[in-house]
């Protein structure tokens, strides 16, 4: 299920600035290890999802999929981003315990 409440903050992220889209955008932030949060689109292809997975845990960043690249997009104001990555600490938190449910791991 779709939760309104954490496109909304995935769209307040994007204003603020704290927002990368696009995988060679968020592959490089988290190298940089800028990222604090990475959300893959369910639709985006398998490869992808790994390959994020992957990065993630690697770097023991926050990973989820969640929404579909449309939604995804339509909440940061671009088009066609299944992946973005969040570089604000609490924005993330909040973000993933909205999607996720319960209390975030910090």
């Amino acid at each position: 299920m779709i939760n309104n409440k954490a496109l909304g903050l995935i769209g307040l992220s994007a204003r603020a600035g704290k927002v990368d889209s696009g995988a060679d955008a968020v592959e490089e932030i988290i190298k940089k290890r800028k990222a604090k949060l990475v959300i893959v689109s369910e639709d985006a292809a398998e490869r992808t999802k790994k390959n994020f997975e992957f990065l993630c845990a690697k770097f023991n960043i926050l990973y989820i999929v969640y929404a579909s690249k449309d939604e995804l997009s339509k909440a940061i104001g671009k088009s066609n981003k299944a992946v973005i990555g969040i570089k604000e600490q609490n924005l993330a938190v909040e973000i993933y315990k909205v999607i996720c449910g319960g209390e975030a791991i910090e």
